[in-house]
């Protein structure tokens, strides 16, 4: 599995999924710009010493990372998104794209998409933290292949 965040900005963040990929066994994709050093001490330290065993990759640009991947499925998460994460049937080469804190994913990157998911909310609440959908979305991708 591919979790792809587009130009993220908050490093605690980025640190949840990077220990979130070494727990599940996922490739991180990290597309610049970064809104932090890849350096970044709050990035350490919610990535504990995961960083070592996860396998993270930097990319330029989106197009950069699409380029290397072109067969993969991209399911890009958005709250616009008309596809209930969970009624997508996963496969193991799957890319689950998320967009940054403060703007999401750019519209182009979700027109391009195979499909835009969404995790339900109640009404009148704007958006979930960016690791908490990231934590949902893959654990299901996850389960639904066996936690394997």
């Amino acid at each position: 599995m591919h979790i792809v965040l587009h130009e993220p900005e908050i490093p605690p963040n980025t640190g949840n999924a990077i220990r979130l990929a070494a727990n599940i066994g996922a490739t991180l994709h990290l597309i610049h710009p970064l809104g932090f050093s890849i350096d970044d001490r709050r990035l350490r330290r919610a990535g504990l010493d995961y960083r070592e065993i996860a396998v993270i990759r930097e990319w330029a640009d989106y197009d950069s990372w699409r380029a290397a991947h072109p067969d993969n499925r991209v399911f890009a998460a958005t709250k616009h998104g008309d596809v209930r994460y969970d009624t997508v049937a996963y496969q193991a080469d799957d890319a689950l794209l998320f967009g940054c804190e403060t703007r999401g994913l750019p519209a182009a990157r979700v027109r391009a998409a195979d499909a835009a998911i969404h995790l339900p909310m109640r009404p009148g609440n704007r958006s979930l933290n960016l690791s908490n959908s990231v934590a949902v979305v893959a654990y299901e991708a996850w389960r639904q292949r066996g936690f394997v």
